[in-house]
């Protein structure tokens, strides 16, 4: 007998992640609940972290890097006097000093550490060194320097101070940015030493709390299945092109839907709803739309209008029994 595979169910499903658990223990849990065949995570959250989570269900995982490198916003309360070897309450103490900084003081160092800075990674991180995961470097006694990498932080907002120990940030940053790091870093700006205590994701591109259900609110218990309600899903999930609703819609016909979605190109001069002059560089990304429906990404190379990332197939337009290795979908030239 077969291994069972799991259905096809696509959208995306964002969940308020507790604190404990790992991003990928919450996308095996909910495959699972979801009975899907594909899943994974827009964004990886510390098991210390709580807060937006996105989790793709089969053709939302074509998606995800669009989420991967969205803006995201979280909030986070930064302990001053100590500095600990994962930058978090989970490690163990490194150093620690009586200085405490004033509101002043925190506000005066926060320009420096806002815009398109360098920023060295907590040593507790999944970077890859010389093939070898840091955090199993740094657990086996072997913690690796990591250099500096880019990181775009548009905003830094100190929000409260409940005490002279703490201070709590709204922040708003691009892709791959340490939290734990930017904590680290306004406390030595300050002159003293500190970590996050509590870490929120707020904002993960276009979804936020708002949309995120609680663990709690996700039907897990298999038992209550029954043959009438067998196919019904642990929550409702939001349509896979949600992801995309940031990047600039571009309508197109059936006919030229069909060209994308079979991987040819098409002269940009002549779609029936042209590009605009001024976006037609090949650093613009759009969404192919048939009336409300969204047929994937295409963007400009070399001329020509092309697939980037299709969410539909030929099946969308009826058509079936297609020899992919004569008609390339979806394939970047």
């Amino acid at each position: 007998m077969g291994r069972k595979r799991g259905r096809d169910i696509d959208g995306w499903l964002i969940l308020d992640k507790p604190l404990g658990p790992t991003s990928t223990d919450m996308v095996n849990k909910l495959r699972w609940a979801f009975d899907a065949k594909k899943a994974g995570h827009g964004g990886t959250l510390d098991p210390l972290a709580s807060g937006v989570l996105p989790i793709a269900f089969g053709k939302a995982t074509r998606t995800i890097p669009y989420i991967m490198d969205a803006t995201k916003r979280y909030r986070f309360t930064l302990t001053f006097g100590e500095s600990r070897t994962t930058d978090d309450l989970e490690g163990e103490v490194l150093a620690t000093s009586p200085n405490r900084p004033t509101d002043d003081q925190i506000l005066a160092v926060l320009p420096a550490l806002t815009g398109n800075v360098m920023q060295v990674p907590p040593v507790f991180s999944a970077l890859r060194v010389g093939g070898e995961r840091a955090y199993d470097m740094a657990r086996a006694g072997r913690p690796p320097e990591l250099p500096p990498r880019p990181a775009r932080i548009d905003s830094i907002t100190l929000v409260e101070r409940p005490d002279a120990d703490t201070a709590v940030f709204d922040v708003q940053s691009g892709k791959g940015v340490y939290m734990r790091s930017l904590a680290r870093d306004i406390a030595l700006a300050c002159g003293t030493v500190g970590h996050i205590s509590v870490l929120r994701r707020t904002k993960c591109g276009p979804f936020d709390l708002g949309h995120a259900l609680t663990i709690d609110q996700i039907s897990l218990d298999k038992s209550t299945q029954t043959v009438d309600n067998a196919d019904a899903l642990p929550a409702p999930l939001l349509d896979a092109a949600t992801a995309l609703v940031d990047i600039p819609a571009l309508a197109v016909t059936d006919a030229e839907g069909r060209m994308l979605v079979w991987g040819q190109s098409i002269d940009p001069l002549d779609l029936v709803h042209p590009l605009p002059a001024s976006s037609q560089g090949e650093d613009h990304l759009w969404r192919a739309m048939i009336g409300e429906h969204v047929l994937g990404l295409c963007h400009v190379r070399h001329g020509r209008l092309r697939a980037a990332r299709m969410l539909e197939n030929h099946e969308f337009f009826g058509e079936h029994d297609v020899d992919y290795r004569r008609t390339p979908h979806g394939t970047d030239f």
